[in-house]
Parts: structure tokens; C-alpha cells; sequence
């Protein structure tokens, strides 16, 4: 799922609130069970200590995964530090994520995403992003979050659909191993209305990496990852402008610039984390009509 496809995506801050569990239809509560088992606290580079680490989100009894299921949703033992993007997911509402959701009639091609969090070798955190391979006539050389289409055999999109999708595209594409991965929050089902897709954004905690890289290089060029202390640098910050006018938050790490539907989900939840710094927004990079 590439970003250029979604340039039409606008994020629209606000106060957070209540949120239902997009991909269960079940709305998520802290258990008042032990506390994270986190094992690394503060971090450094403009990223906050994680604050406290709370009570884990459980999987409700109504929810169709169960708590045997792999696929379920679950905060037990996260890392203190991604604490805050897991309170974020359970309580941003999907009109602080953007203003195009979807079509009330059903409309739309089901995809998702696997937002992936990790830790490098030095132990800070980072971000699991690809980009397309440059050959490709539609978005190439744009980086995005792993994921696609869901498939019939993924399930309902509706419960563990987009769950299922998320894994299965991110192991085509990067070759990660899913049972290396914890998932433990779902967004909001966002719109895209150039593609028509309706996508799913799942978050993970790669609890265990594993090798990744580029199965197909005629459809992806690298996989990277990120720190995440450079995507909230205010350095690596700027605004994209399309010839069409739109204009919308990007970053340029890792040699790459991120925009559209990626960079959109990624400042929202940086915002909605309290890990965003000030930043100025005048500092434009202008785009092409191929992006």
C-alpha cells in the first residue's frame, strides 16, 4: 500500500475520545490485570519515557478471535515505551485520522496495513517501511507500510480479516516472519478515495525480528527500517505539495521522502502519542504529476 495513491488523505487533529475497535466491532477496555512487563523504559532522542506503563488491553469476551487465538489483539508485555501508541490506537476517534472515511454504503476494495514497531541493535526504537521499485509505472519508488488487498481465504473484514491481511502481505513482500510478531492495536478503517480502498492500519510489536528484505525486486526495491527518533526530529519534517494542490506532512529519513497515506497515519500517531515535537510547516517540497 503505497502513499502516492492516497495523496487526498487529510489528518484532522482534535481531542481524543472513545474508539471502536475497527477490525472486531468490539470496543477494547483496560483489563485490571498486572502491569507491562516492558523491558526497556526511557528513550532517548526526543522521544519520551513511555510515561507509565499501564494495565494490558485483553481481548473482550465478545470477541471472535478468543484469547487462544494468535491473531487476537493484545498489549500484555509491551515495552513501556510503545505504551502511548497503544493508548493512542484505542482512543483516537477516525476523524482525527483523516476526514475521508468509509462510504457509509460499503463501498470500497478491503486492504490493510502492518504499522511494525521495533527496536534496532542499539535498542531504539524504530519502524518497518519498503519502497517500490523505481521500474514500476504507478508509485514508483514510494515507500509505504507492508500490506494489500485482503484475499477471500484472509476472512471477514470485519473481525480477524484485516488482521490476517496485514501479516500475510508484510511476509509476501519483506519475507518477516509473523510469529515473530505481537499485534496489539487496530486503527480505524480509513477511506482512500483515489483508489477506492478502504484500509485497515494494524499495529505490531516485533517482539522477535527476524530477516527481512525485498522478495520481489521487480515490485519492491528495499525494506528499511526507521528510528523513530528520526521521524519526530523536526529536521527530517516537511509539507509535500502536489501540482493538484493537495498538501500534507511528510518526512525524509532514511533516504526517502514518506508522504501521502503512510506519512499521514505515521504523524497522527506521533501526535496522538505525544511524541511530536514543533515543527515548521513551511518548509515545502514540491511534487510531480507521476507521484
Amino acid at each position: 500500500m503505497t502513499g502516492a495513491e492516497q495523496s487526498g488523505l487529510t489528518a484532522a487533529a482534535g481531542a481524543t475520545g472513545a474508539a471502536r475497535h475497527p477490525a472486531y466491532g468490539t470496543t477494547y477496555d483496560r483489563g485490571d490485570g498486572g502491569a507491562h512487563g516492558g523491558r526497556h523504559g526511557a528513550s532517548g532522542d526526543g522521544l519520551p519515557g513511555g510515561g507509565k506503563p499501564g494495565d494490558p488491553v485483553r481481548a473482550g469476551a465478545d470477541d471472535p478471535a478468543g484469547p487462544a487465538d494468535p491473531l487476537r489483539v493484545s498489549a500484555d508485555g509491551l515495552p513501556a515505551w510503545l505504551e502511548p501508541v497503544e493508548r493512542a490506537a484505542r482512543t483516537v476517534r477516525p476523524d482525527q485520522l483523516s476526514r475521508f472515511l468509509p462510504p457509509a454504503d460499503g463501498r470500497g476494495r478491503q486492504s490493510a496495513v502492518l504499522i511494525l514497531f521495533g527496536e534496532g541493535r542499539d535498542g531504539r526504537p524504530e519502524l518497518l517501511l519498503m519502497e517500490r521499485a523505481g521500474s514500476l509505472r504507478s508509485h514508483a519508488g514510494q515507500p509505504s507500510f507492508p500490506g494489500g488487498a485482503l484475499d477471500p481465504e484472509d476472512g471477514d473484514p470485519h473481525t480477524t480479516g484485516p488482521l490476517r491481511a496485514a501479516l500475510r502481505e508484510a511476509e509476501e513482500e519483506t519475507g518477516l516472519d509473523p510469529s515473530g510478531v505481537q499485534l496489539f492495536g487496530v486503527l480505524p478503517s480509513l477511506y482512500i478515495p483515489v483508489s477506492q480502498f478502504v484500509v485497515t492500519p494494524v499495529l505490531g510489536w516485533w517482539h522477535s525480528p527476524s530477516p527481512v528484505g525485498a522478495v520481489d525486486p521487480a515490485e519492491t526495491a528495499r525494506v528499511f527500517t526507521v528510528p523513530v527518533a528520526d521521524l519526530t526530529d523536526p529536521a527530517h519534517r516537511v509539507t509535500v505539495v502536489h501540482p493538484s494542490g493537495h498538501a500534507g506532512p511528510a518526512f525524509t529519513v532514511a533516504s526517502a521522502l514518506v508522504w501521502g497515506f503512510t506519512a499521514g497515519v505515521i504523524d497522527r500517531l506521533l501526535h496522538f502519542a505525544g511524541w511530536e515535537q514543533p515543527w515548521d510547516r513551511s518548509r515545502e517540497v514540491p511534487l510531480d504529476w507521476r507521484a
